[in-house]
């Protein structure tokens, strides 16, 4: 039996040498279909770790609270724009820190100025929040201090700058204790951060933080962007959420204004998503497979043709149809493992270039794709050899032993 296995392996390994350029057509477009189910969904995947880790990044036990109300547990446009029938307000955020519950909030004002300091200036995102923000993201500085630790209502004229802004307007010269104009106020600099990542949609190393008492006074407006919730412990997130909805209804006159959206709602939101459209772009992929298999299809229906001759020999010399059938397929199941194997390496060379060219996406391919893959890839083959396979055995030996 064993010898009866090696010969089956000799000979399907012989044919496939017998025809290099059908047999490589084949590998590559094998190839290409796993490499694409596996580059697709390290995509897809990637996209669902950067959206987890953005999301951890802001902190832990995390509720959001925006101006506007809306019906789903969605984000409001209208929200966004802070264009709702009731602002949110400094005594709206300091109210909420009554609850036992509450760790610390963080206001937080949002805008653009133009910056400047002795010729140099640029347009710069200004995010005004308050002491607290610092602990509730989990930054670190690079030098100095961050925003002071005053009465949310109290504007200081004091700001922490990212260490790109920081490049960009002193160059060589010492930023701290400097003064910058920020619009037409002056500001002066207590810290420079040193964490990287992204805040409010800004790069945190692009950003200026200021008071939000200041950051209201600059931007000539009363109301906040959001403000940030952090409770205690997971398990007290959900009776926070409830405290902020009917502490805020109650200053506002009894109508819901705001949406509180928990930190875990939002991130299971985007992980269904994104889960799905990683299965989908999966699915997809996958189709290239079945060309894969159409083709080796083909392929082995022309082989078998040619092949003629060879076969009704093997039946002559004793092969029964089942022998025909497990030769072809082998050949077919060998040619779609070795398929496989190049379509796994040029996916896992193509996600490493993605994660090279792209260093904040974690385009890595979960282990399910690339089992997917090779398996489909592997069942592919087999299923569309047994057309001709079957052909192939159903010969008759004298008709193949004279060509026809």
């Amino acid at each position: 039996m064993l010898v009866y296995k090696s010969d089956i392996v000799h000979f399907s390994w012989r044919a496939l040498r017998g025809y290099p350029t059908r047999t490589f057509l084949m590998l590559i477009a094998m190839a290409i279909g796993v490499a694409a189910v596996i580059m697709l969904t390290a995509l897809g995947e990637g996209a669902r770790r950067y959206v987890t880790n953005e999301f951890a990044s802001l902190g832990t036990n995390l509720v959001i609270v925006f101006p506007g109300y809306s019906e789903t547990s969605g984000l409001n446009p209208v929200a966004m724009v802070g264009s709702t029938p009731r602002d949110l307000t400094l005594d709206d955020a300091q109210t909420l820190t009554r609850s036992y519950s509450v760790r610390r909030i963080a206001p937080i004002n949002v805008g653009s100025v133009n910056v400047s300091y002795e010729g140099r200036s640029r347009e710069v995102p200004i995010i005004g929040s308050n002491y607290e923000l610092m602990e509730l993201r989990h930054w670190e500085l690079a030098q100095g201090q961050f925003l002071p630790k005053t009465d949310l209502d109290r504007a200081t004229p004091v700001c922490v700058i990212g260490g790109n802004i920081r490049n960009e307007i002193f160059g060589a010269q010492r930023a701290l204790g400097q003064w910058l104009r920020l619009g037409d106020r002056r500001f002066r600099v207590i810290g420079i951060m040193g964490s990287e990542g992204r805040s409010i949609g800004v790069d945190v190393q692009d950003t200026i933080m200021i008071p939000v008492a200041s950051a209201q006074q600059l931007f000539n407006t009363p109301s906040l962007f959001r403000i940030l919730v952090e409770a205690k412990s997971r398990s007290e997130i959900e009776p926070v959420k409830q405290f902020i909805i009917n502490t805020i209804k109650e200053r506002h006159q009894g109508k819901r204004d705001v949406t509180v959206v928990t930190q875990d709602a939002v991130l299971a939101t985007f992980d269904r998503i994104l889960g799905a459209l990683t299965y989908a772009v999966g699915g997809i992929a996958a189709i290239s497979l079945a060309v894969a298999g159409i083709l080796i299809m083909n392929v082995m229906l022309v082989a078998v043709s040619q092949r003629t001759a060879e076969i009704g020999l093997l039946k002559a010399l004793g092969a029964t149809p089942r022998t025909i059938v497990i030769l072809i397929l082998s050949e077919a199941l060998m040619l779609s493992a070795f398929g496989a194997g190049l379509g796994w390496l040029l996916g896992e060379l193509g996600s490493f270039g993605i994660r090279q060219a792209f260093t904040t996406l974690p385009a890595q391919a979960p282990l399910w794709a690339v089992i997917m893959a090779l398996v489909v890839a592997l069942i592919t083959g087999l299923l569309f050899s047994l057309l001709p396979a079957r052909r192939a055995a159903r010969l008759d030996p004298v008709l193949a032993l004279s060509g026809r």
